[in-house]
């Protein structure tokens, strides 16, 4: 079973995804772009490790991690997860950096949301043992991982992917390359029609929201979750969508704007709702 696991950038979701492997018992390094970033990583990682074993799920000081600032620090492990923010370029950039020191046998992953593994395994000289493993905000508490299948990933990529995610607890779903995959396709569908619906007062954001979470049984309203995911994030997700499929993923207006004005959601203190700074 892999054991070594690398994650390449430590924010929320980098650090939710180093946090589920440390509770399965891997050795995890992580990665950050500067020496802010990586001490920021250690302290947000490290709050989560606290806070699991305030419940029980873990023994105090048993999960050890490292926190660093060069990509080297990635050579012997053997899965590295990509977690930098959702551009092209920037994911195509860093995936390239990491295939560079790792071992042949390693695999490599991206945790895009939207951006096609095809896209990002045509810079890779090894596409064969690189794909997609979408795992959802927050990590902690969150079921799905969504392994994604580029044109090139060979089928024993996609068992010890599959294993890897057994391992950490999660559910595993295989799909195939496609923008937005199946979660974000959907998701993203479903938030921007909910966020037209505010738009034109159709009903305040916690009605929107309670009419799917108590007509639908779903665990969150899309708007409070787009709050959770960034609406930066649901923007540039949506914009991948509209290129690939037309007008019915053009973000609204509102999306756009709020995004302009720094109402980011949950990180910025203000989306559709208002966030506790802590």
């Amino acid at each position: 079973m892999i054991t070594r696991i690398g994650v390449l950038g430590g924010g929320r979701m980098g650090a939710g995804i180093a946090h589920a492997f440390l509770l399965a018992g891997c050795d995890v390094t992580i990665v950050e772009r500067d020496a802010a970033g990586a001490d920021a990583a250690h302290d947000r990682i490290r709050d989560l490790l606290t806070r699991s074993a305030a419940r029980g799920r873990l023994a105090p000081g048993s999960a050890e991690f490292r926190t660093s600032t060069n990509v080297s620090g990635f050579a012997d492990r053997e899965l590295v997860i990509e977690a930098v923010p959702e551009d092209r370029a920037l994911k195509t950039d860093a995936l390239m950096r990491v295939e560079a020191v790792v071992a042949d046998e390693a695999l490599l992953a991206s945790n895009t949301s939207s951006i096609p593994i095809d896209a990002l395994a045509a810079a890779l000289a090894h596409p064969e043992r690189f794909l997609g493993l979408h795992f959802f905000n927050p990590v902690p508490t969150s079921a799905l991982v969504e392994i994604v299948t580029g044109s090139a990933t060979a089928q024993a990529t996609v068992e010890q992917a599959r294993a890897c995610v057994d391992a950490v607890g999660k559910t595993p779903i295989v799909v195939r390359d496609s923008p937005g995959f199946a979660s974000s396709r959907l998701g993203v569908l479903l938030g921007l029609e909910a966020i037209r619906m505010l738009e034109e007062g159709v009903a305040d954001a916690a009605d929107i929201d309670r009419a799917m979470e108590l007509g639908y049984r779903h665990p969150m309203g899309p708007l409070r979750t787009t709050d959770l995911v960034g609406l930066d994030v649901r923007l540039g997700i949506a914009d991948e969508l509209h290129a690939a499929f037309g007008e019915r993923f053009a973000p609204p207006a509102l999306l756009r704007r709020m995004v302009a004005e720094g109402r980011l959601g949950r990180k910025s203190g203000e989306g559709f709702y208002r966030w506790d700074a802590s």
